[in-house]
């Protein structure tokens, strides 16, 4: 188990309207979410393009703290005022800063549920949990490769990525809420049973990959690489290939 920075950017929405304002804006189902849990979530575009992928945590009734990975906290902000029109609720930012868990035991820890079976201790002045070891980006960075999870600006550009192509559908959308932005898109694909032309995958590469390069597989270009560790990389790969493979 090993312990290591996470830079998030941090937000709090919190007012008598907070629930109801972040129901109608955020992909996943909030309302039976109880005090002190979380889960990660989209705000789309109205077109079902993502702004942002990011985590929701309830820590009061009226009062819900979101997170997204480093760099993109003013497009979550900028895309949280954007349709709220007299809404009872405040959106500020927290100078928080937030501690990745990971590794065998890492679930054990009291955190906030991560990817990759982890845990984030997010909050004013995190610690490190007793027992564990300092690691350090490059680690975080294979774990996030293991895990098949995305991150804004790389598998995810704002205004350009659908859900559909991200595999974290399952665990950020909920298909018995109600509406929001977005939602005709993420609905459609699903009732129709239709891929994405491409999809991101944990995929094997030469030693010396660079994010960017292309995604070979047997002998034909397939996909792009995002974000490579060692001989473990995430790539967006051709549906077709995948259909083929």
């Amino acid at each position: 188990m090993f312990w290591t920075e996470y830079p998030r950017d941090v937000l709090q929405v919190a007012g008598p309207d907070a629930l109801t304002y972040l129901q109608s804006q955020l992909s996943q189902e909030l309302r039976p979410l109880p005090v002190g849990d979380s889960a990660w979530t989209f705000v789309l575009q109205p077109a079902g393009k993502v702004d942002v992928l990011l985590r929701v945590w309830r820590t009061a009734d009226d009062t819900f703290v979101v997170d997204t990975d480093a760099g993109f906290g003013e497009v979550l902000m900028a895309r949280l005022n954007r349709f709220k029109i007299r809404v009872k609720a405040d959106i500020v930012v927290l100078p928080w800063s937030c501690i990745a868990v990971r590794g065998e035991g890492a679930s054990e820890v009291t955190g906030l549920p991560s990817w990759g079976g982890g845990v984030d201790l997010l909050g004013e002045s995190p610690v490190a949990p007793d027992g564990a070891e300092h690691g350090d980006a490059a680690q975080l960075l294979a774990a996030r490769i293991d895990a098949g999870w995305p991150q804004m600006g790389i598998e995810i550009e704002p205004g350009d990525t659908i859900p559909a192509e991200t595999g974290v559908i399952p665990v950020a959308v909920s298909f018995t809420k109600g509406c929001y932005p977005g939602q005709e898109l993420v609905e459609r694909m699903d009732s129709r049973g239709a891929a994405a032309p491409r999809l991101l995958q944990v995929v094997s590469v030469p030693a010396g990959t660079a994010p960017g390069e292309p995604y070979v597989l047997r002998g034909e270009q397939v996909g792009t690489v995002t974000s490579v560790s060692g001989e473990r990389a995430l790539a967006y790969v051709k549906r077709s290939a995948l259909a083929a493979s």
